[in-house]
């Protein structure tokens, strides 16, 4: 009886490791989608009232954790069933990835003086009604939930894709052990951006403006546009990088097209043609809807 009790101890302890082993090598595959996926959150948190960047932060976390629930029993079904939808399912969110950074540089280059004249400033935004102010809430959080779902797809198909040699026990438990590390650890940064602002007032205030604390609040609070700004660019960038290493992983024509490109290049090149190819859908898709509403 005590032989075969420290027996199961000895597969705990081996299944244990084999998922340390495993999760180590998911995390390293997936760090560079984690990157992306930091600038792309971090991009969605903000432009919200100082008081609502936690609660709006907190409603996209808790869309994260049920986009993952969704998504990882889903992969498993499917790369039991038909490995190949999986591809399409990349392919399809690719598409969506490509759309949304080619039309904030669209919305840069050609709409910029008209955002400009019309975008809404805090007090602004305090003196709109506030059932206006929570439907752009509302909406922002959609957008940054739909995009962390195709993220998030990215994200489960890569962790899985390098444990397919292993048990299905040790697929299970590795992939949602990098889906929880990859929620917590990504909004948990982006938690600390949106609020580094208030971490600057508060050392202000506490050193009375003065010392090397009273700087470093300063700094804080001057840094956190310039980081803010920076997220957004680079956060379009790697929605755009995604996109097009979607396209050319999971589409065999396009993988084996311009094969002395610097991959960085291909990717971005790829990323905008598919943005601008689902630009004209997006719209008159978007359309249709309004003149459905409408009718």
């Amino acid at each position: 009886m005590a032989s075969g009790f420290f027996a199961v101890l000895d597969d705990i302890a081996a299944l244990m490791d084999d998922i340390a082993v495993t999760s180590k090598v998911a995390t390293k595959q997936t760090a560079g989608i984690l990157g992306d996926d930091l600038a792309v959150n971090a991009e969605k948190a903000t432009g919200f009232l100082s008081s609502r960047e936690i609660p709006v932060l907190l409603a996209i976390m808790k869309g994260s954790f049920i986009n993952k629930l969704i998504i990882l029993p889903i992969a498993f079904f499917l790369q039991w069933l038909y490995p190949p939808a999986i591809k399409v399912i990349l392919v399809v969110g690719g598409l969506y990835l490509a759309y949304e950074g080619v039309e904030k540089i669209i919305e840069y280059l050609f709409h910029k003086k008209e955002t400009e004249k019309t975008a809404p400033k805090v007090i602004e935004k305090i003196e709109k009604p506030l059932a206006e102010v929570e439907n752009e809430e509302k909406s922002k959080i959609k957008s940054a939930i739909l995009t962390d779902f195709i993220l998030s797809i990215e994200i489960v198909i890569i962790a899985l894709g390098s444990v397919l040699d292993q048990s299905l026990a040790i697929q299970i438990i590795t992939v949602s052990i990098v889906a929880i590390l990859a929620t917590v650890g990504v909004y948990g940064i982006v938690a600390m951006i949106v609020r580094m602002d208030d971490a600057g007032y508060g050392l202000i205030r506490k050193s009375k403006n003065k010392g090397m604390i009273g700087s470093l609040g300063k700094l804080l609070v001057k840094a956190l546009p310039v980081v803010i700004k920076t997220l957004g660019i680079i956060g379009t960038i790697a929605l755009i990088l995604v996109a097009g290493g979607i396209f050319n992983h999971n589409i065999d024509f396009i993988h084996h097209l311009l094969p002395d490109f610097p991959a960085t290049l291909k990717q971005a090149l790829l990323g905008i043609a598919g943005g601008l190819l689902m630009v004209p859908v997006f719209l008159g898709f978007k359309k249709l809807v309004g003149m459905f509403k409408r009718g």
